[in-house]
């Protein structure tokens, strides 16, 4: 440890307060982050033609029903995905599923041209695209790198990946307003066959000084076995998996508190009147640009200086606690009488915690599986299962409005799901414990306990 230490080269020792490099490491470590952050950006790009488009073209209600739609829709893709998988090396699954969206892209600008409205069709295939391939990438990762290499280096790679969404995001609403919808769809479309040339590199160069075994196993197609059947068949898989659902059933209806608590004050200080609609705009809209600049700031700043220390000193299994006790006190809070102050409070630090350490811990928790669960099980839990916690969120909204909840109940709601969320954590750390003794075992290696 302190022989490596001593060895540092000045980037290296620059980017110590992110993520311990050691030697050897910088270069692959930045290609895996370079390639994290270009496709960030695409998606902020790709996200804000989204918005774009259905505004004008389906309105605001499809959104309510998209998850819906997107989760039965992954039920066909995944498995397809999962077939493919076990037909190329992993260097040729991300260049094709890539390229395959990038065509997508293509086909929706060319469609365009002919004046037929795609809107309702894009919403459906970004909220796709989105899931299918961050995970992915994340998935090569996950392959490339061992539990502790990954314990240290994947802050860095977290922090390419907040980058690129924030000045994805920043840079995308200038970008639309020159060219249009459409030609940024291109323009980010482009950058997605840049993250193909930067995955080659990235292979390329994890080859040099692996053993030889290491790199034909790279080279080998994938076993058979599907996502939902590696799911089936290995409770590690499946408390994440659960964790899954239950964080973006938390996470999401919280949004929806938000949304309705900013809603609410607009009128309470403005009152409803239709003549008071521009002011209350304004005030929503003033809202909610603060809370995005401070989301994005807090996230970065967390992502920079407090993950790697969180993985280090804590450990993975453990950072996953953070984010539920946050949330437990934020809707305890919310219990006692919300104002618009406390719940954006609340959810600034919700929401950059889950775009910081809860990405990077929950990216983590797939270092010690095996190649398959990396590829394909986690394919199923980062899109089908993410999706089905929308799915329930979008439930949970719908009754809690036929019944006429007030804020503070549907706190509640969400305080007892926080609950159930903490339990899979701490059912998730001990089997975490086990996955990494397994990968450390010569032997079986390779095996996931059951």
């Amino acid at each position: 440890m302190e022989a490596s230490l001593t060895r540092k080269r000045l980037p290296e020792r620059i980017l110590s307060p992110i993520a311990d490099v050691r030697e050897g490491e910088l270069s692959g470590v930045l290609l895996q982050a370079l390639n994290l952050f270009l496709v960030l950006a695409a998606y902020y790009m790709l996200k804000t033609v989204r918005e774009s488009l259905i505004l004008t073209e389906g309105g605001a209600a499809i959104k309510a029903y998209s998850a819906a739609g997107q989760a039965l829709m992954l039920l066909a893709l995944v498995p397809a995905f999962g077939a493919f998988a076990s037909r190329v090396n992993r260097s040729q699954l991300i260049r094709w599923v890539t390229v395959f969206f990038v065509s997508n892209i293509v086909v929706f600008w060319a469609i365009s041209r002919f004046g037929i409205h795609v809107g309702v069709a894009y919403f459906l295939w970004v909220g796709i695209f989105n899931v299918m391939v961050i995970s992915q990438f994340w998935a090569f990762a996950n392959d490339v790198y061992t539990p502790d290499q990954g314990k240290r280096l994947f802050p860095l790679i977290g922090l390419g990946s907040s980058l690129g969404a924030w000045l994805g995001s920043v840079y995308a609403g200038d970008l639309v307003r020159v060219t249009g919808p459409y030609p940024l769809m291109l323009v980010a479309g482009a950058v997605l066959l840049v993250c193909v040339a930067v995955t080659t590199l990235a292979e390329r160069h994890q080859r040099h000084g692996q053993p030889a075994a290491r790199v034909a196993e790279a080279e080998q197609p994938l076993d058979k076995v599907g996502g939902f059947a590696l799911l089936r068949r290995h409770r590690y898989l499946k408390l994440i998996a659960v964790m899954i659902v239950l964080l973006n059933l938390v996470n999401t209806s919280g949004e929806y508190f938000l949304g309705r608590f900013v809603v609410d004050e607009s009128i309470r200080i403005h009152g409803s009147d239709p003549s008071s609609l521009d002011v209350r705009q304004q005030f929503v809209g003033g809202v909610y640009g603060s809370f995005f600049a401070s989301v994005n700031l807090v996230g970065f700043l967390l992502q920079m200086f407090a993950v790697s220390r969180i993985f280090k000193y804590l450990g993975v299994e453990r950072a996953l606690f953070i984010h539920p006790l946050v949330a437990i006190g934020g809707y305890l809070v919310m219990l006692r009488g919300p104002s618009l102050g406390t719940i954006t409070t609340f959810k600034v630090l919700d929401n950059s915690l889950d775009y910081s350490l809860g990405n990077t811990a929950k990216q983590a928790l797939w270092l010690p599986t095996t190649r398959e669960a990396k590829y394909k099980a986690k394919q199923v839990v980062d899109s089908f299962f993410m999706r089905a916690g929308d799915v329930f969120s979008a439930g949970l909204v719908f009754v809690g409005e036929r019944l006429a909840l007030t804020v503070s109940a549907f706190a509640g709601v969400n305080l007892g799901l926080t609950l159930a969320w903490l339990a899979v954590v701490a059912a998730l750390n001990p089997t975490y414990r086990t996955q990494l003794r397994a990968m450390r075992t010569p032997a079986p290696a390779t095996k996931l306990a059951s």
